[in-house]
């Protein structure tokens, strides 16, 4: 019980942590976690039957949690990346797409979340943003950019007239939170762009806005870092053949650590406004 306490104290602080824009060392923290969590084996094996502490993770609980895991080790990634993709060509719409990923148990970052984070804002819009996953509060809430780099977003995309109400729809590249929000690993990703691509043919968007380094890079499949790949339009192309413009830029949680860089990101939410109105869509 001890130790849960205590992952459940650093993930508060680490939550804190993000809150505040500052950035932990995620190595450290996930190693305390990983130590914490096996830790646990030991103290739960001993228990005796006749006195149960109900603050305890329920056994059936870990029983389903191990099944998972078999089933997960019986699987190789391409095989996760096969039944993603199998599942998203069956999705004939964003809400039976949402469906299709919550039910996904390819990514082992699913049980590690409260949920699944799929997306939010119009279905339809224009302007589709991508991210590179959900944070604490996205986690939380279930919905993408809800946090205070959400809180920006919202604000820089209010400056070029787009707002998630009426015309801009916002995702992710990754649907469910690392441990101590660290970045995705390839595998992880792997097995979230079949959904990401049937997403982006299902909305259609005129453009794509990808924010940070990790979303760019990884829908334009580059080692090239995000100062420079922002500043350009990028052609993105799903297999199935849907063609969008991207625009990279600076995620907002980065401008939150570094506002002096917000002029650049300004100088691209330009470029997004120039593009739209080059379209014909109206703001």
């Amino acid at each position: 019980m001890a130790q849960n306490a205590s992952a459940a104290a650093l993930k508060a602080l680490t939550d804190w942590w993000e809150e505040m824009g500052v950035e932990p060392n995620q190595a450290e923290i996930e190693a305390v976690l990983r130590a914490s969590q096996a830790s646990l084996i030991p103290a739960q094996a001993g228990t005796s039957g006749r006195s149960r502490d109900h603050s305890a993770p329920d056994p059936r609980r870990r029983g389903d949690e191990r099944t998972s895991r078999r089933r997960q080790k019986n699987k190789s990634l391409e095989d996760w990346i096969a039944e993603a993709e199998s599942l998203a060509a069956g999705a004939e719409s964003l809400p039976a797409l949402k469906a299709a990923i919550e039910s996904f148990d390819g990514c082992p970052l699913k049980q590690l979340c409260e949920k699944t984070v799929v997306y939010d804002g119009t279905l339809g819009a224009p302007v589709m943003v991508l991210g590179e996953g959900p944070g604490g509060q996205e986690d939380r809430q279930g919905l993408p950019f809800v946090g205070k780099a959400g809180q920006l977003l919202d604000k820089m995309l209010a400056a070029i007239q787009l707002d998630r109400k009426t015309n801009t729809f916002i995702s992710n590249v990754n649907y469910w939170r690392p441990p101590g929000n660290r970045n995705p690993e390839a595998d992880e990703l792997a097995v979230c762009r079949p959904f990401v691509n049937r997403m982006v043919d299902l909305a259609q968007p005129k453009i794509i806005i990808a924010t940070g380094g990790v979303a760019a890079k990884s829908l334009l499949d580059t080692k090239t870092g995000i100062m420079r790949l922002r500043g350009s339009e990028r052609p993105f192309e799903t297999p199935a053949g849907t063609t969008v413009p991207l625009v990279p830029m600076f995620h907002p949680a980065y401008l939150l650590r570094r506002p002096q860089d917000k002029s650049r990101a300004w100088r691209d939410l330009l470029l997004v406004q120039a593009r739209l109105k080059e379209m014909g869509v109206e703001m």
